[in-house]
């Protein structure tokens, strides 16, 4: 079926429709190229990061994290090792007050996912009503086999594609949703995990310097 004949067929909810696909294709592949960049590029910094730091060249491990501040867990790691004098515990504090505030980049369309994944089956529903009502608008019953069943044919025509579409929009961004999240969840276990080994380092640090 054609574009054009899908949309005449599934009626006034295939326009947005059209428009929650083409936002949630938008999203993902913004939230592709964010997290493609981010899983290619934090391991190998944050490993020269930590190996600088056990080596005691604190200024060139700030400075390779500024290259690449873009990172989320740039930003965290600077956060605290920028601090001047701190005590374990406010680097503790600094490093998880700041991994707080990324959390939000991390989640960045959420929301939008979870809006389109519930409205879509529900504009699916909508015009499957929609299509009954015409099919049903049209029925005469003492012309059965006339030429209103054409009526009948196009109200369930516009029930069916309209269902399918919602289901179609609402499965396929559940699909990349999903994995979004699961990469969120790895990430935040990622910077806890580093983040843990940069304070344990920071602690021997300080002990040793006091």
């Amino acid at each position: 079926m054609a574009i054009n004949n899908l949309f005449a067929s599934g009626g006034v909810v295939m326009y947005p429709l059209l428009g929650f696909s083409i936002l949630a294709v938008t999203l993902i592949i913004e939230r592709l190229y964010f997290w493609i960049r981010i899983n290619n590029r934090q391991s190998p910094v944050v490993r020269e990061v930590l190996n600088l730091y056990k080596k005691n060249n604190l200024v060139d491990a700030i400075n390779k994290l500024r290259q690449n501040q873009d990172l989320p867990i740039a930003r965290i790691f600077l956060a605290a090792l920028e601090l001047e004098g701190a005590t374990p515990e406010e680097f503790r504090l600094a490093l998880e007050s700041e991994a707080q505030s990324e959390i939000p980049l991390l989640r960045r369309f959420q929301t939008v996912f979870d809006t389109i994944i519930s409205l879509s089956p529900l504009l699916g529903l909508l015009g499957t009503v929609l299509g009954l009502i015409t099919s049903f608008a049209s029925l005469n019953l003492g012309n059965v086999g006339g030429t209103n069943t054409f009526g009948v044919t196009v109200g369930i025509s516009e029930a069916l594609v309209s269902t399918a579409s919602g289901l179609v929009v609402a499965i396929g961004t559940l699909l990349f949703a999903n994995m979004f999240r699961g990469l969120y969840q790895r990430q935040r276990a990622f910077i806890q995990e580093q983040g843990g080994q940069l304070e344990l380092l920071y602690r021997r640090r300080y002990e040793q310097n006091r």
